[in-house]
């Protein structure tokens, strides 16, 4: 593993800054975003309005759960520029993601917000162990989703020699990683899988290339999953968050010499979590939905975003700022089946408890009658595909099928099938669950 822990001095001054420093900063940035919001998007304005707030209101941190929230549906009905904030020729670029249903979201950004964008994804490329003259390879696709070129800007913001590679064409992905020696990759952790299995089958081993960091992100992921790509790949695996709606990746990061929870960036971005039901404002340290409201964009600043994702505030250590724990799921793709709350990151602790499982699932969906039925598809090891017998794989389904009825509390049926005999993304984000249920 890489050893390049940051001395205190190659840390900007606000990652040292005192907790009444951070704060002080943050409420006078909140009181400028909310003025800004408020004046210049009708949405904004309409939805203070209704609640009886107004940006004067805000006189403390606290104040800010006197606002309305914001979320997927708000940017959909306002689609496709009704939340810019500024004169539309002012945008200097558009993203969007399309989601499953509905109209794309759709993100803008100032010349201002671009390069602060970079800052925070250089900054954290430099908390993941990254610094100028590294070589880049990034696997996250280009074009309206935020990956590829966030991630591209940031790291030549840091002075880093990037190669754009994006994703898919996974046998050039490995060639050219072993010509061009990159020290650092960027890529989701599913999509890592498959370029560890294509190194191995080229007859490579991945724990020998030139690669000592992966900052991976786009997806939840597991310790365990951590743990899988450090082995195979002989590497510090490091988490990074963002979505599109809040700026893209880089709104927090793990710091490598820590490795305990990505550090949210709260210069720019504030976070709260909240009760997903009541909406409430819970403590640090609870687990609920996770909130933004950014503090220095421009085009299209976000006022309390719910971003579906669960997870829970924790203290600051390796930075001045607070970190957020994994992801355990998402309120929004929670499966409930018989009754019983499933998460697809439940399943693939289980699935990588077990050595002779490769780190591939899927959890296909259906009905049986009145019922909701979950069947689980997990894929044999190489290595043990090729001394196990019909009924040892079966033992192991049933094993499997035991470890989740005993932690997860639901009964399912496990398939387990042959080395690759799940169909493998050819770029960006796993499908885990195939939902088979009629939409009526």
């Amino acid at each position: 593993m890489v050893q390049r822990h940051p001395a205190a001095a190659e840390l900007e001054p606000i990652e040292r800054a005192s907790r009444d420093e951070l704060q002080a900063l943050q409420l006078q940035r909140m009181q400028q975003t909310l003025k800004h919001a408020y004046e210049n998007v009708p949405h904004y304005r309409a939805a203070f309005d209704a609640k009886g707030v107004h940006p004067d209101d805000l006189k403390t941190l606290a104040d800010l759960a006197k606002f309305p929230f914001s979320d997927k549906r708000t940017l959909r009905d306002n689609y496709p520029f009704g939340l810019f904030a500024v004169p539309r020729e002012k945008v200097v670029r558009i993203h969007a993601s399309s989601g499953t249903t509905g109209k794309a979201t759709v993100v803008g950004y100032t010349q201002n917000d671009i390069d602060m964008w970079a800052d925070m994804v250089a900054r954290s490329i430099r908390a993941a162990g990254g610094r100028a003259g590294d070589m880049v390879h990034i696997s996250y696709g280009y074009g309206l989703f935020t990956g590829g070129l966030g991630a591209h800007y940031g790291a030549e913001r840091l002075g880093c020699t990037v190669i754009p590679m994006s994703g898919g064409q996974t046998e050039k992905q490995v060639q050219l990683i072993r010509d061009f020696q990159p020290s650092i990759i960027m890529v989701t952790p599913s999509y890592m899988l498959n370029i560890i299995e294509e190194f191995q089958r080229q007859g490579v081993d991945p724990a020998e290339s030139s690669l000592k960091v992966g900052i991976f992100g786009a997806e939840p992921w597991t310790d365990a999953m951590r743990r899988e790509i450090e082995q195979r790949a002989g590497i510090d695996a490091v988490d990074i968050y963002g979505l599109s709606e809040v700026i893209g990746p880089g709104v927090a990061s793990e710091c490598i010499e820590s490795k305990d929870g990505p550090v949210i960036w709260e210069d720019h971005f504030y976070p709260e979590i909240i009760d997903p039901e009541t909406g409430e404002v819970l403590p640090d340290g609870a687990e609920g939905e996770l909130v933004f409201t950014s503090l220095t964009k421009e085009a299209m600043p976000v006022i309390r975003y719910r971003t579906k994702d669960l997870t829970r505030l924790l203290p600051p250590t390796s930075r001045a700022m607070r970190r957020m724990d994994k992801i355990t799921g998402r309120s929004d793709d929670m499966l409930i089946i018989r009754g019983v709350n499933v998460f697809p990151t439940q399943i693939e602790e289980l699935v990588l408890k077990m050595p002779k499982l490769a780190p591939q699932y899927q959890l296909v969906v259906s009905r049986d009658g009145h019922l909701d039925k979950l069947d689980v598809v997990c894929e044999l090891r190489a290595e043990a595909a090729a001394v196990l017998s019909e009924f040892e794989v079966g033992t192991l389904g049933r094993e499997l099928e035991h470890l989740i009825k005993t932690h997860v509390g639901v009964s399912t049926r496990v398939s387990v099938v042959g080395t690759e005999g799940i169909e493998r993304t050819l770029t960006g984000k796993a499908r885990r669950v195939i939902d088979k249920r009629p939409r009526n």
